[in-house]
């Protein structure tokens, strides 16, 4: 009977060693579904803000106007470049044309601007006017402030503008002579340079000016601060037509310096366009910063 009941308690001890621990089991397997459950979430479903943190918006869409619009500025510039060069030089091809004939109706030299013209005709002296002042334009087309061309060539002086009448008709024209230094303003002062008989001359087509900005009105007289074209055919009795005589070493001796027109044609579309274009790159790399990549400053 003792034998029996060892037996029965060493059964009970050896069954109790071989179960497992329940509470144990079960925190185990809490743990390891928590883990799963958590790994799988992030891995395999992204997350909705996350997709919407991705999005550009209407405003990033907008925003992208500004290089956009840059860049199209400086587009239009290069094309402003190009047209503007080959104006300046069909230009200055007309400045070297061979001279034609002054137009029957002076109406026409209105669309000859920069043209060659010859003239026939006599000078009225008694009308002379001044504008400037001005600087010398010398023959090689450099401009002086003096010392360089001539002994009259000291510091600024003026252009002698003087009504021509046509020797072939009735009509009277006004004509840029050229440039005379301030000793020789006066026409007594260069009696040999005020011919009295006819002459024939080339000249070039102008058109007036409108006043500069902060260039004052003129105060009278005979002298003109820019090309006022009707103020000087009012003046005079002359034409609308104004005409710049060209360079003759001849002339130049004893009277005006002639050669002395400016093709006032400004040309600053490449600075222009190179500020469109640096913009259009900086806004560009800003908006895809900020909006692609949402990277803050």
């Amino acid at each position: 009977m003792l034998r029996l009941s060892h037996q029965m308690c060493r059964q009970v001890a050896g069954s109790r060693l071989k179960a497992p621990n329940i509470p144990t089991l079960q925190l185990v397997t809490r743990k390891m579904t928590q883990q799963r459950v958590r790994m799988d979430w992030n891995t395999s479903i992204p997350s909705p803000a996350a997709k919407d943190k991705e999005k550009i918006t209407a405003l990033g869409w907008f925003l992208l106007l500004i290089p956009a619009t840059t860049f199209g500025l400086g587009v239009w510039q290069v094309k402003r470049k190009i047209w503007k060069e080959q104006l300046i030089k069909d230009l200055n091809e007309q400045l070297s044309a061979a001279p034609v004939p002054l137009p029957d109706d002076l109406s026409d030299l209105a669309h000859m601007e920069y043209r060659l013209v010859k003239i026939r005709g006599r000078f009225l002296h008694d009308k002379e006017m001044r504008m400037g002042p001005r600087s010398l334009i010398r023959p090689d087309g450099v401009e002086t402030q003096g010392g360089l061309f001539s002994q009259r060539d000291s510091g600024n002086g003026y252009l002698i503008v003087t009504p021509f009448q046509l020797a072939d008709r009735d009509d009277i024209v006004l004509v840029n002579r050229g440039w005379v230094s301030r000793k020789q303003v006066e026409p007594e002062t260069r009696p040999l340079g005020q011919p009295k008989s006819e002459v024939e001359l080339t000249a070039v087509v102008r058109k007036g000016e409108s006043r500069p900005q902060f260039t004052p009105d003129h105060k009278g007289g005979n002298v003109y601060l820019y090309r006022d074209l009707p103020r000087m055919s009012a003046s005079t009795g002359a034409a609308l037509v104004f005409l710049d005589a060209i360079y003759d070493a001849q002339a130049a001796k004893n009277g005006p310096i002639g050669g002395q027109t400016r093709v006032t044609m400004r040309n600053d579309h490449l600075s222009y366009l190179v500020t469109w274009f640096s913009l259009s790159a900086a806004t560009s790399f800003l908006w895809y910063r900020q909006i692609v990549k949402r990277k803050p400053f």
